[in-house]
Parts: C-alpha cells; structure tokens; sequence
C-alpha cells in the first residue's frame, strides 16, 4: 500500500475512534476538559482530511447526475455542516479549551445545536463509511479474500447481525430522539458499562453502512439496467 494510502486510513481510523469516544458526551471522561480537547482534535483531522479530498467539493458542480452521486453529497455535505456546528457550538459551550474567549451568551442555542449536530454527525459519517466500503477493502487488502463464496457468505452473515443488533442499540440508545429534538438533554447509562457502549455504537455505524452500501449497489444496478443516469 503507498505511503498515502496508509496515511489515509491511519487518518480515518484515528476519525472514527475520536468520534466513538466523543458520542458518550461529557459524561463519558472524569473530566469535561478531555472531551472538549478530543473534539478540538478531531476537529483537526477533519480539517486534513478535507484538504487531502478537496477535490470533491467543486466537483459538484461539474458532470451528470446519478442516484449514488446524491448519495455522496448527502452524506458528505451532510458531515461538514454538522460539523461547522459542532465546533462552533462546541466553542461557545467550552469551559476548558477554549474558555479564554470569554463566550457566556447562546449557551441554550449551544446545547441544543450540539446534541442534534452530534448525533446527525454520527449518522452522516457512518452513511461515508458505508458509501466507501469497497474502497475501505481494498486498501485493507480484503478484496482479495472476498473473492470466496464462503468469506463472502460469512461476512455478509457477520453484517447482517451487527447491524440487526444495530437496530436494537438505536432504539435502547434513543439515538433518534437526539436525531429529531424529541429529547432535549443527552443522557448516558454508564451502569451499562463502557464496553456495551462502544459495542452498541459500532453496531449502529455498521447499520447506516450497510443501508448506504446496499442504496448503492442499487443504484449501481438501475444504472447497469440502463435506468436514470
């Protein structure tokens, strides 16, 4: 794998482990400092990592149409507003990183902007991931072992429970509560243990990858049928 390809993924991984860490809140660390400075890092490796595709942006306003690129630009566009409310959300909320600013007004509109930013974040992200599954493998050198019917078999069988548990952890996590403003305050079971939490929520990101692969497989085949462009 080239150096930057290696690079890529290292990023990516380092992305996805940051914001698994940062869905728990608050709550999830001793100290609120650890969460403010967690989203000031991952704040910065989305600023890399949209730098090294920086590409993508003005290509939206060149070329035809199809179903899987309105997939992409949902879910990336998706990600990037959610994110420019986050960190600046996150700044007025900060007690820690960033208090030396002095930001003591819109701390209501703060809170209710990150809990509903978060949690669309989360679900954009894992839609990316999804969208970029084959690209994922092949980087990962797992296409090769694929190409058996039997691997192929268990491992669609493997993402087929996680996400069916997936579906359990976004009900029991009331995921969509935060989604839809129906719960205006973040709330953490840490009696569940730590464990059971990162368990629940690579479940969901594997359940939004797997509704964003299977969309576009499904687009990819109206297209081989000759279908909407």
């Amino acid at each position: 794998m080239p150096a930057g390809a290696k690079f890529r993924m290292v990023l990516d991984a380092a992305m996805t482990v940051a914001t698994l860490a940062l869905m728990g809140g608050n709550r999830f660390f001793e100290s609120t400092a650890v969460h403010e400075i967690l989203g000031a890092v991952l704040l910065a490796l989305w600023a890399a990592h949209v730098a090294l595709n920086r590409r993508f942006f003005p290509s939206l306003f060149r070329g035809r149409w199809n179903a899987f690129r309105v997939l992409q630009a949902v879910a990336n566009c998706g990600i990037l507003l959610c994110a420019v409310f986050l960190a600046v959300s996150g700044v007025m909320l900060s007690n820690h990183a960033f208090a030396w600013l002095g930001i003591e007004s819109g701390a209501s509109f703060a809170r209710t902007a990150h809990l509903l930013a978060s949690h669309w974040y989360f679900a954009f992200m894992s839609l990316h991931v999804g969208l970029h599954a084959g690209l994922i493998a092949n980087r990962l050198g797992l296409a090769g072992a694929f190409k058996s019917k039997a691997a192929l078999v268990a491992a669609r069988a493997v993402a087929l429970l996680a996400a069916g548990y997936g579906i359990h952890a976004f009900a029991v996590r009331g995921l969509w509560k935060y989604m839809f403003l129906q719960q205006e305050f973040f709330f953490l079971d840490l009696e569940r243990g730590r464990a059971l939490f990162f368990a629940d929520y690579i479940a969901m990101l594997v359940l939004f990858a797997a509704a964003a692969r299977f969309a576009a497989k499904l687009c990819a085949k109206k297209h081989d049928e000759g279908g909407t462009p």
